[in-house]
């Protein structure tokens, strides 16, 4: 990705791609927190941040927030700072690794094991032969997995368990099991099985990794951060957490786990607390909570664009309209820029005009209004009409929060419909 400074160059510099590695320097906009907490102090990726390196502090975290918020590259930019720090972090996107449609609490458990390995291998720890044999041992019983064992029983036995030929051949076992999990229905309820039936054993070597990992770290744990839970059906979501909330909160180790923001409008959200810290990163603002203008905001999410873009890019007012009519969310921005941009290079236009910001917001428009029916216009227009804080039909906010046509701000967390789901009743005179 390289900053645009013509409109074909737009499409990769706006990818919706989260920012990473040496990305971070030259576009990454550390200036948002104030605007999406109202207060330039407060930070919940901060806090996260200050408690992973606290010893024997709380461990696992609940981070919140909207789909498109920018949640991605703030703990990508978390990440980097706890690296600079000596901390070994690992992220697992779970959609990449993982059926998201059919997830259980123990395919967050196998994938820790094989993170916490990949960590050891990459910072070049001795993980002991007891340990490899133990994992070995664990995964021994049931046809699939004894096919692999099988295959690498003449490495692990040669004498090189506690090497990084050892470690290579168990991480490939992994790489079979992980396959399993996301394509192969029958033999991954083998592995759940294994997991379900003696978790508590595959803590104790999730521990004991762990402590040979911090051995090499001069004590620092090592950090998980598991990505696209956010992204996870109500139902399937609740499952996975409130059911093993005791388990999933009980690791040695800092765990980061994403979840979907309106999920904590549920009565069950407060019992989750008790056992997770739980972090709202909030969108950026640019609007008040009386309908005027936030220019601080609407400044931030400018700067944002300038450094991937050179501004003579857009059209008098265009840039202006995007930011306005996203509503705060950088991904809906993104994707009208991109939109926006094609037509403009499909016209050998040197500049994103009004016209093609039109087209690129309809298109976004049309999508949001597909995910609400008739039924659902009354709520919705009584939250735009001023019923901002004080929402009493839980459910049906839970149900737009995740369609993303009502948006949570900051502060004293308050809503607002979806800028374009707000144009759309302007057009049928509903507002």
């Amino acid at each position: 990705m390289r900053h645009a400074s013509q409109i074909s160059e737009m499409i990769n510099a706006f990818s919706p791609e989260p920012l990473q590695g040496e990305q971070m320097e030259e576009f990454y906009c550390n200036d948002t927190m104030e605007y999406r907490m109202s207060d330039k102090y407060s930070s919940p990726i901060e806090d996260i941040f200050e408690m992973c390196q606290e010893k024997g502090g709380q461990n696992a975290f609940l981070l919140l927030g909207h789909k498109g918020c920018g949640k991605s590259t703030e703990l990508n930019s978390l990440s980097s700072k706890l690296t600079a720090q000596g901390y070994e972090v690992k992220t697992i996107i779970c959609s990449t690794d993982l059926d998201m449609f059919n997830l259980v609490y123990t395919d967050l458990f196998i994938l820790m094991g094989e993170a916490l390995l990949g960590i050891a291998k990459e910072c070049k720890c001795t993980i002991s032969k007891d340990i490899l044999d133990a994992i070995m041992h664990f995964w021994d019983e049931g046809t699939e997995t004894s096919v692999v064992k099988k295959e690498e029983t003449a490495n692990i036995e040669g004498g090189m368990s506690a090497e990084t030929p050892g470690l290579f051949n168990v991480l490939k076992i992994f790489a079979k099991i992980k396959a399993d999990l996301k394509y192969n229905e029958e033999v991954r309820k083998e592995y759940r099985s294994k997991i379900s039936i003696r978790s508590s054993e595959w803590m104790t070597l999730l521990k004991n990794i762990a402590e040979e990992i911090m051995g090499k770290t001069e004590g620092k744990a090592p950090i998980i951060i598991f990505e696209d839970l956010d992204k996870l059906n109500p139902d399937d979501a609740w499952k996975v957490f409130y059911n093993y909330a005791a388990v999933l909160s009980g690791m040695s180790f800092p765990v980061i786990y994403t979840f979907p923001i309106g999920l904590s409008y549920d009565t069950r959200f407060a019992a989750m607390e008790g056992y997770f810290v739980t972090k709202t990163l909030p969108m950026i603002k640019i609007e008040t909570i009386e309908g005027e203008p936030f220019t601080d905001g609407i400044n931030v999410i400018r700067e944002i664009v300038e450094k991937r873009a050179d501004l003579h890019l857009f059209e008098e007012g265009v840039l202006d309209s995007l930011i306005c009519y996203s509503g705060g969310s950088l991904r809906d921005l993104f994707h009208t820029i991109i939109a926006a941009a094609k037509r403009a290079d499909r016209r050998n236009s040197g500049s994103i005009s009004m016209e093609d910001a039109e087209r690129a917001l309809e298109e976004v428009k049309t999508s949001l209004t597909r995910r609400i029916e008739q039924k659902d216009y009354d709520f919705l227009t009584h939250i735009y009409q001023g019923n901002k804080e004080l929402i009493e039909d839980k459910e049906m906010l839970l149900k737009m929060l995740q369609a993303s046509v009502v948006l949570e701000y900051n502060g004293k967390r308050w809503h607002n419909l979806h800028p374009l789901v707000a144009r759309f009743f302007k057009e049928q005179e509903l507002i």
